[in-house]
């Protein structure tokens, strides 16, 4: 600590005899930050924004196996299950993986076995020997049972927002298209968490569909997600990540997508609904295990969300220590709110395809508030994955 004081000391000094050379460095670092913030609303997010979703006649002829993952979800199979097991489409398979869950998901898929004998399949993985960590275990065991070559992949307490979920889903595939990337909101409650956690969705939303639209697909939600069965095997399933117990959507998905491969649908009737945490703590575990994933991605893709991501840390930082300086206030503001402008076009577009539109109204006040969130889950990007449970799915 000794050896850095005088340094220390040195800006200190210079600071008190000439603090407009570190205003102008304020100053400077706030339209950088602006300047990047833009670049990304106008030339990126507007994709999204102004994206048409291209008419694909639904195919009825390829057969699809629907995954689900549960561990300890008997309320949530009880509820959401039928959704799934009652859709209209002439060929699909579900297979419910049962991840050695201790509460009665046992007798809830055993009578919907019964009831649904020809349709759903059930795997018990309490027998059985883990290679791999938290969900990717389970997610393999159903995809190698899987019969068909289109996987389709949700959560045992999400469900589908229409009846044609699968068919729309299904649409999507090609000769050419291996990845969907769908959409997965969370049920809209009372109360500002609930508010919190919309956003957040809708702000991850327009980043990942975003970039796979311009060519980069970097990572899917396993809420709502597509791809090819021999894909997976092309690259070993999960082993490349096997020992993190997150990730089996994100770094899969960035693993194996690419600019050809790969297309999004934001079709409502592709949406699989999911419940919100209802308590702050709840919410923050499961947002500590979705983060601590982040240090695997793709360095090219690492890159280009940390600067996403520090530019809008630091433009509000900078602002706020302009106008404590009360130096360059009238231009800040002027900025702030051409960003704000740019900023609230796109939103509203998006809030409105992803049909959350009442978030426009409360957007600037959570982009600003947004800065705590980078405060509050940076540091688990050098965590070590969190446990898969119920509560962090």
């Amino acid at each position: 600590m000794t050896e850095f004081s005088p340094l220390l000391l040195h800006f200190l000094l210079a600071y008190l005899i000439n603090p407009l050379i570190y205003i102008n460095m304020l100053w400077g670092i706030f339209l950088l930050c602006a300047l990047i913030q833009v670049v990304f609303y106008s030339l990126i997010f507007s994709r999204l924004a102004f994206f048409q979703e291209p008419q694909h006649k639904p195919n009825k002829n390829t057969p699809i196996s629907v995954i689900i993952c549960a561990k300890n979800e008997a309320p949530n199979l009880l509820r959401h299950l039928p959704h799934i097991l009652e859709q209209k489409y002439p060929c699909y398979e579900v297979i419910v993986v049962n991840d050695a869950s201790t509460d009665e998901s046992v007798n809830v898929l055993s009578y919907f076995a019964q009831k649904y004998k020809d349709k759903l399949q059930v795997i018990d993985t309490s027998s059985l020997n883990r290679d791999l960590a938290g969900k990717k275990f389970a997610l393999t065991q159903g995809i190698e049972a899987a019969q068909y070559e289109h996987l389709l992949l949700t959560d045992a307490d999400c469900y589908p927002l229409s009846e044609y979920w699968i068919q729309y889903m299904a649409a999507k595939f090609d000769d050419n298209i291996k990845v969907v990337l769908g959409y997965g909101p969370y049920e809209v409650r009372s109360g500002f968490l609930n508010m919190i956690i919309q956003y957040e969705t809708i702000y991850t939303a327009i980043q990942y569909f975003s970039f796979a639209l311009i060519g980069i697909p970097y990572m899917g939600v396993g809420r709502n997600l597509a791809y090819h069965k021999s894909l997976f095997k092309s690259v070993g399933g999960f082993q490349s990540h096997g020992q993190v117990t997150s990730g089996d959507d994100d770094l899969f998905i960035n693993k194996v997508s690419n600019i050809s491969n790969t297309c999004i649908t934001i079709n409502p009737k592709t949406f699989c609904i999911s419940q919100a945490s209802t308590t702050w703590s709840d919410w923050y575990w499961q947002k500590k295990r979705h983060v601590s994933t982040g240090k695997y991605y793709n360095m090219k893709h690492k890159l280009m969300l940390g600067l996403l991501s520090g530019s809008h840390f630091f433009f509000y930082g900078m602002l706020i220590a302009l106008i404590c300086t009360e130096t360059y206030v009238c231009y800040s503001v002027i900025i702030y709110l051409l960003r704000l402008l740019i900023v609230g076009l796109v939103f509203y577009k998006v809030l409105h395809k992803l049909d959350r539109p009442y978030l426009w109204y409360v957007f600037p006040l959570i982009d600003f508030l947004f800065i705590t969130y980078y405060i509050l889950f940076f540091p688990h990007l050098l965590n070590k994955s969190v446990i898969w449970n119920k509560k962090n799915l």
